[in-house]
């Protein structure tokens, strides 16, 4: 091997050690690194967590892109109290080190609500929904009655504001709901705000403004104690909403005698710090992931509120069968002039054993144009378990005991019904307008339509023989073709009962002959939509619109002078527009595969504008 000479030899060493320590000798800056992760989703108003925990790790300056002044620290954690798109910069002695991207999403309310709630009434977002429920809760009701509300309604009120201020300390794209928890004796409103502390103030502000008094609790929490002495309430916020716990006050109050159920888990209690440990320890997904809500989500329409619940864990009374609901869920769907309920009820087993009773004969050939219109459609024996219990079980054997007590045997009662009852009101417009101009007071005047499916008459006329002789009602008995008619005066009206071999028909108040017949169920079906009023169906109408238009209909009325029939449908009309800004309303239930549906919707009246309210 050659020689080296040796100042050759040293500068070479030379060379190594500073190609090894130079980037540390040469600058420290380029050595600092800080982990940041990828760019991500993060929810607001929930905290999120950059840097190390490793110790000794450099203290850095945290640049957070939302207007918030920097912090200094090896780790950071921050929450991000609107949704928008962050550039987090990590910097050491000025120097760039670390920058990641977040995007901040509202934090769904559902993801806010503890996993064990059994019940929940929410909005999913503020924008958009808030200022049409409200919109048309006041064409409902009127603006006074609108406006008393909202003050009794501290959280609505503040929402409201700062919708209309397009700015303030509410979230618009967080929701606002209430929900009861089985472990906590009340209810808990909570609202997605912007600005925790703000809003903590802004409540405090309008339940003191109320008469309640709100004091702090050391804890970053207040306690509210209401002006009529009922049990304190609690005020917290926690990741991004605004939560306000409120014990119910009776709820430890029970009546003397009353039997009390056992539950199969631990009795609720009101102590407000049970509700908010539940929010505290509230971690992942909330009830938004529960297998039970995503299975019923999946069943009902989108909408601006929705309620959900779960099945109450209660014991049956012995021998009483365990319910079969294991939910249910709906949503409210608000337009200017209507909203529409879609709900689905989830059942373990087919409810009714999946048996339905037929449509009504009555709905198929009546007068046509009621204003109300009801029919239950289910087997005798399935409406016999909803009402007296199973067969064999200790309440069905009380009912039974206490009803032959009085004469009555209900067995062979329900025995003899085919499971349709249908009832249909009318208005007898003439007869209205002729009392209120010749009284001046308005009457009710109308016919009141009931019809019974029965497989046999026999226990039908047997009860009414045997009630009926010694009573102090006058009446008088008619055997006519096919069965037995009844007939009497109630209160100035007339009532006949027709009993025969498959219906017992009731008919209160005036004739309706001379209107127009046809099949009302089919006419109903066309006017709500859907399967209403069909065999299996449950259903209910109330229709004030065709109660207009009858009063309308009506351009001369025998015994009244035409200017006076002008005037009495002109109060009648204008006494309507102010206090019954409803023109229909319907509810439906029926079987579905799984459980059952629910369909409901209310129409307001055509430029209807509530004034004094329903009372």
């Amino acid at each position: 091997m050659p020689l080296v000479p040796r100042s050759v030899r040293s500068s070479a060493a030379l060379l190594v050690l500073l190609a090894a320590v130079g980037p540390w000798a040469s600058g420290c800056r380029r050595a600092v690194r800080a982990d940041l992760g990828a760019d991500r989703a993060v929810e607001a108003g929930v905290p999120v967590e950059l840097g190390s925990r490793e110790e000794g790790a450099p203290v850095l300056s945290w640049e957070l892109g939302d207007g918030t002044p920097s912090q200094q620290g090896p780790r950071l954690t921050h929450a991000f109290a609107r949704p928008g798109v962050y550039s987090v910069r990590a910097l050491h002695e000025g120097q760039d080190v670390g920058r990641v991207q977040l995007t901040v999403v509202p934090r769904p309310l559902l993801r806010a609500v503890p996993a064990e709630a059994q019940t929940v009434l929410w909005m999913p977002t503020l924008r958009g929904n808030m200022e049409t429920l409200v919109d048309f809760y006041e064409r409902l009701v009127g603006p006074e009655e609108s406006e008393n509300a909202l003050r009794d309604a501290p959280l609505v009120a503040m929402v409201l504001e700062s919708l209309a201020q397009s700015s303030g300390v509410v979230d618009p794209e967080e929701g606002f709901g209430l929900f009861l928890l089985p472990s906590f004796d009340g209810v808990v409103a909570l609202l997605g705000v912007t600005e925790p502390e703000a809003a903590m103030q802004a409540v405090a502000q309008e339940l003191e403004s109320a008469g309640n008094q709100v004091s702090p609790t050391g804890d970053g929490a207040m306690r509210v104690v209401p002006a009529d002495s009922g049990e304190p309430m609690l005020l917290f916020v926690d990741r991004g909403y605004l939560y306000l716990a409120i014990p119910d006050s009776a709820g430890d109050e029970e009546e003397v005698g009353e039997p009390v159920s056992v539950l199969a888990v631990a009795p609720a209690v009101a102590d407000v710090e049970v509700a908010r440990g539940a929010v505290r320890d509230l971690q992942g997904p909330g009830l938004s992931e529960s297998a039970l809500y995503q299975e019923l989500r999946a069943k009902v329409a989108e909408g601006h509120v929705y309620l959900y619940s779960s099945a109450l864990k209660a014991g049956a009374e012995e021998g009483e069968p365990v319910s079969p609901v294991r939910g249910f869920m709906a949503s409210l769907a608000v337009h200017a002039e209507r909203v529409t309920l879609d709900g689905f009820l989830a059942s373990s087993r087919p409810l009714f054993q999946g048996a339905a009773a037929p449509s009504s004969a009555l709905l198929a050939d009546s007068a046509l144009g009621p204003v109300a219109a009801a029919q239950l459609s289910v087997p005798p024996e399935e409406l016999a378990k909803l009402v007296f219990g199973a067969p064999g079980s200790p309440l069905r054997e009380r009912v039974v005991e206490r009803w032959r007590a009085h004469g009555l045997d209900p067995e062979a009662l329900l025995k003899a019904l085919r499971g349709d009852v249908a009832v249909l009101v009318y208005f007898d417009a003439p007869g209205f307008l002729k009392s209120f101009v010749q009284n001046h007071r308005p009457e009710p005047r109308g016919t009141v339509l009931i019809d019974a499916g029965l497989t046999s008459a026999e226990p039908v006329l047997r009860l009414l023989d045997e009630h009926l002789d010694g009573s102090l009602l006058r009446f008088r008995v008619e055997n006519v073709p096919g069965g037995k008619m009844y007939r009497t005066m109630l209160r100035g009206f007339p009532v006949q009962l027709m009993v025969g071999a498959q219906r017992a028909t009731l008919l209160a108040g005036e004739s309706l002959e001379g209107r127009p017949r046809g099949d009302v169920g089919r006419a109903l079906r066309e006017r709500l939509g859907g399967e209403a009023f069909g065999a299996g169906h449950q259903s209910l109408m109330a229709d004030l619109g065709q109660l207009r238009a009858d009063l309308d209909a009506q351009h001369s009325v025998p015994g009244v002078p035409a200017e006076r029939l002008a005037s009495a449908q002109g109060l009648v009309k204008a006494v309507l527009e102010r206090f019954m800004p409803l023109d229909s309303a319907f509810m439906d239930f029926s079987l579905a595969e799984g459980g059952a549906r629910l369909k409901g919707g209310l129409r307001l009246r055509e430029g209807a504008r509530g004034g004094q309210g329903w009372r």
